[in-house]
This record gives structure tokens, C-alpha cells and sequence, in this order.
């Protein structure tokens, strides 16, 4: 169907700027709001970044791979959000320097058999903690992710609240105001995956760590 002439004349007719911004910040609230923290089964949460430390500092771009035989934690909470990088980022590639994660947040954490890995572009960076019968143990942990797999146990669970008025897991486990989340009195994670953007915990203890190279990841 042939469009009339005033229709034309609008579709000609660039954004102003103003129009613009409104459109990024419209399609931001909307990235916030659809990310769903993950549902209570299949793909899950994990190990440490968001919340009230990773609010503090920009990520790098550069996503890095964690695993474990085991994550089991008290206190758990899961929500969507935006991690931004620096202006001008070199990682920042098509994201415009931005990336949509699922924040998870857990108050006490205990995790056996880690490994960390990022590609630092041909050689991996390696990290292994927990696996000699002394599971790694963390307080206030939270991750951001793109992806995370495993098999998930949860108790009391709580899935479609609002964030911001989640207590679970403490200050760190609450999201935005309106930003779709999910609690739970406790979680069990085992063959856990994650693909994440940023780690924090309050306290961290690996025993057993080992740090090493490897034309190989997790």
C-alpha cells in the first residue's frame, strides 16, 4: 500500500536528539524490566559481582568463565541489569559498552571444586580452588551473567517480585525498583556454569589455590 504524502514527509524527517535519548533510556528501563532472573529450573546463578561492591567500578568487556562441582548457599536472590564499561571501551564491540546480565546474589556461599578462566586472547588465565576436600567459602558473593547453566535446588523460593523490595540475601540482593527478580532461603547448584562480566564477595577464602596458564579454560 502506498503511503500518503504527509506519512512520507514523516519518515523522512530525522530524530531530533532529544527523541533519540528518550528512545535509549525507553529501551534500557525495558531491557531491565524483561530480563527475568532466571526461572526455577535449568539456568542459574552463581559466584560473585553487581549489588552494592560492583556498582563501584566499570567492567572491563573481557567475560570470564567460572565452574564448580557444587555451589551450596544461604540466602539468595536474583534480578536483570545493565553492567557499563568505560567510554570508549576497546571490548565494547556492538554493545555500545553495555551488557544486559542477570545479577545473582548470595549471602553464604560454600563451593567445591572451582575454576575460573578468561581468554586473554590466545593463552587462558587459570584459577582452581576447592578441590582438596576444603570447599571454597565466600560471604555477600554475587555475579554477574549472560549465561549460566546447572541443576538447581532451591527452598521457600520467591519468583516474580520486585527487586528492590527483596531481603534474602541481604543489601546485595536487591535489584531496581520494578526490575523482576527471585529469593530464596537457600539454593543448591550443582555442575554449575556461568559466563560472567563481574565478581565481588565481602569475604573470599580459596584453599587450595592454584594459579596457572593454559591454552585451555574451564
Amino acid at each position: 500500500m502506498a503511503m500518503s504524502e504527509d506519512a512520507a514527509t514523516a519518515a523522512e524527517t530525522p530524530q531530533t536528539p532529544s527523541t533519540s535519548r528518550r528512545g535509549r533510556v525507553r529501551l534500557k528501563r525495558t531491557a531491565l524490566m524483561a530480563v527475568p532472573a532466571v526461572a526455577a529450573g535449568g539456568v542459574l546463578m552463581a559466584l560473585t559481582a553487581q549489588g552494592v561492591l560492583a556498582a563501584q567500578f566499570s567492567i572491563s568487556g573481557m567475560p570470564f568463565t567460572i565452574t564448580a562441582d557444587k555451589l551450596e548457599g544461604e540466602g539468595f536472590a536474583q534480578f536483570g541489569a545493565l553492567d557499563s564499561m568505560i567510554p570508549d571501551s576497546p571490548n565494547a564491540g556492538s554493545t555500545g559498552g553495555q551488557v544486559l546480565v542477570a545479577v545473582s546474589a548470595i549471602k553464604k556461599a560454600e563451593i567445591t571444586n572451582l575454576c575460573q578462566s578468561v581468554d586473554l586472547g590466545g593463552i587462558n588465565l587459570v584459577i582452581h580452588a576447592g578441590d582438596g576436600g576444603t570447599p571454597v567459602s565466600a560471604s555477600n558473593l554475587t555475579t554477574d551473567s549472560d549465561m549460566l547453566s546447572g541443576d538447581a535446588e532451591f527452598t521457600n523460593i520467591e519468583i516474580g517480585g520486585d527487586a528492590s523490595t527483596y531481603t534474602k540475601a541481604g543489601p546485595i540482593g536487591k535489584g531496581g525498583p520494578g526490575v523482576f527478580g527471585q529469593q530464596a532461603d537457600t539454593v543448591k547448584l550443582t555442575h554449575l556454569n556461568q559466563h560472567n562480566y563481574a565478581s565481588t564477595a565481602v569475604g573470599f577464602k580459596l584453599p587450595n589455590l592454584r594459579l596457572s596458564f593454559s591454552s585451555t579454560g574451564c
